[in-house]
């Protein structure tokens, strides 16, 4: 199935959305929730399913949205059409602050993207979103985000979010070692591994985890400069200082 020619354009710096331009009968997918806000005349359906293959029956369905379980994702994602005779407009946002990115598949390699299992944002109808499991034996023990990811495939527009800077690299017959929760997507052609962090001194005393992700081969990799990992091991100190100065400004207030 040929996938739907959207516009869009992306909006903010640090925390940003892609707002996304749909002529009449055009349709963009999302994650459910993903939502912002949208113009009259977009109507919504949930469904199950990408619509990448409307000849799917219920079986082929279900097998879908089973496998989209298997990543930790909902059972249905969100198709949203513009029915008026004009252009309509729908924001979408991820659960975190960071950078949204737009990727045409049709110039990836085979047309085809591998995500994080959280990052994919939204697609263009006619976006095929299945599981991609990661063969690597080492990636199936140790890399924890690394081992379930997504494949996107098509040759329309693809949206993916990242936590903080987003950083691109292309790969010709390199390899790339980089922290496991860095990584967010790449393209076809890319394998990825995980190896133990040198030695073991530098594995439990250099502060850079046990293990790092090799990624090698010929193809576009993106990184993220702050994993939703990280964010949440900042801000868990943070969290536990401010409750302990609210409990001690309760106690000396009480009296």
């Amino acid at each position: 199935m040929k996938s739907h020619e959207i516009d869009y354009k992306i909006i903010g710096n640090d925390i940003q959305i892609v707002e996304v331009e749909l002529d009449p009968n055009e349709t963009v997918i999302a994650e459910a929730g993903a939502m912002l806000y949208m113009e009259e005349n977009i109507n919504f359906e949930t469904k199950m399913g990408d619509g990448s293959e409307p000849e799917k029956g219920i079986f082929g369905k279900l097998m879908s949205a089973g496998a989209r379980m298997i990543t930790g994702e909902s059972l249905f994602m969100t198709h949203f059409t513009q029915r008026g005779g004009e252009k309509g407009k729908v924001a979408f946002a991820a659960p975190y602050p960071g950078t949204v990115t737009p990727v045409q598949l049709a110039s990836c390699n085979n047309n085809t993207l591998i995500v994080q299992k959280d990052a994919f944002l939204c697609a263009a109808l006619g976006t095929k979103i299945s599981i991609h499991l990661n063969r690597r034996f080492g990636s199936g023990f140790f890399g924890g985000e690394g081992f379930i990811m997504q494949k996107l495939q098509g040759d329309g527009m693809a949206f993916f979010h990242a936590g903080g800077t987003i950083i691109e690299k292309e790969l010709n017959g390199e390899s790339l070692k980089v922290d496991t929760g860095c990584i967010v997507a790449f393209e076809e052609g890319i394998t990825m591994d995980i190896q133990k962090a040198g030695n073991l001194k530098s594995m439990f005393l250099g502060g850079e985890g046990l293990f790092l992700a090799t990624l090698s081969g010929t193809g576009k990799v993106w990184l993220q400069s702050m994993p939703l990992s990280k964010l949440v091991q900042a801000l868990s100190p943070m969290s536990k200082t401010a409750s302990k100065a609210t409990s001690l400004g309760g106690l000396l207030g009480g009296d």
